[in-house]
């Protein structure tokens, strides 16, 4: 019986995985599929208002209760999966093509586009993460597509280095140099020789760096500066429930315990990505 060399692929690379990846493919593909089948899920409209329910306490009708305004928070929490998700991604993917592209040709041809980068790292470097995003948003006005405009301007550089380093390392790599003395155009070496034997710690880290988006996403919208209300997100359900944390812990405890696990299953999908690379690298 004849198999095909892709399905064999696959199944090789499922015999390696480790329970920390099983793990974190059953929390990620559960979320993921939440999210896209919220309309099913969700028993009630996430922006309906209902205020002879407000503050209603988790029961049968409303499995994590009701917020100060009546709405269920078991259909804003499931809502909100697809907007923190499509964070996750899109907060992800601007700085990685873009720092990917700035480290390739950095690390490549070094000289003065080289030197550029690197006095950009360090400017970049320089102050704190959160810090520099949230003046970015600061200056350019709060709402979802500012804040991944200031994670797209801040995060490439992060990226970029990791791939110049990379790419330092491959360049001098024999098939690379065979390469070049066969006359290969450069653009062929570049995307099709250093590229793809540089880029295996940069999904990693991409991976793990999801996280990171999540969570700043999460933040923001609670401090105001990303998702606005009425829009669903967690970090803005969160906010809403601040005040009436005494009287509806609910408010705020489950979209806090979604954040917590889509987090976890990034982190542990990044750390098995890791660790399966390194055994990739021994053998």
């Amino acid at each position: 019986m004849l198999k095909s060399p892709a399905l064999s692929g696959i199944v090789a690379f499922a015999t390696q995985l480790s329970p920390m990846m099983v793990l974190a493919i059953a929390i990620l593909g559960g979320w993921l599929f939440i999210a896209l089948a919220a309309p099913l899920i969700a028993p009630y409209d996430p922006d309906t208002i209902d205020i002879a329910s407000m503050l209603t306490a988790p029961s049968a009708d409303h499995w994590f209760g009701t917020d100060q305004v009546g709405r269920d928070v078991f259909s804003r929490v499931i809502y909100a999966a697809r907007v923190d998700l499509f964070l996750c991604v899109i907060g992800v993917l601007p700085p990685l093509v873009i720092g990917t592209i700035v480290g390739l040709f950095s690390g490549y041809f070094g000289g003065m586009v080289d030197s550029v980068f690197m006095r950009v790292y360090d400017l970049t470097v320089a102050f704190p993460f959160f810090v520099l995003v949230l003046a970015i948003v600061g200056v350019i006005g709060p709402g979802l597509v500012n804040f991944i405009i200031a994670l797209t301007i801040v995060g490439w550089v992060s990226y970029a280095r990791l791939v110049r380093a990379e790419v330092l390392t491959v360049r001098e790599s024999e098939f690379v140099r065979a390469a070049e003395c066969l006359g290969y155009p450069r653009r062929a070496v570049l995307f099709q020789h250093v590229l793809p034997n540089a880029i295996g710690p940069v999904i990693a880290y991409a991976v793990s760096d999801a996280v990171l988006v999540m969570l700043a996403g999460a933040s923001f919208g609670y401090l105001g500066m990303g998702a606005q209300p009425p829009l669903a997100e967690w970090g803005v359900i969160i906010a809403d429930g601040q005040a009436f944390i005494q009287q509806a812990w609910w408010i705020c405890l489950f979209p806090g315990l979604a954040a917590i696990s889509l987090g976890l299953g990034f982190a542990f999908l990044g750390d098995g990505l890791g660790q399966w690379q390194r055994r990739e690298v021994a053998a």
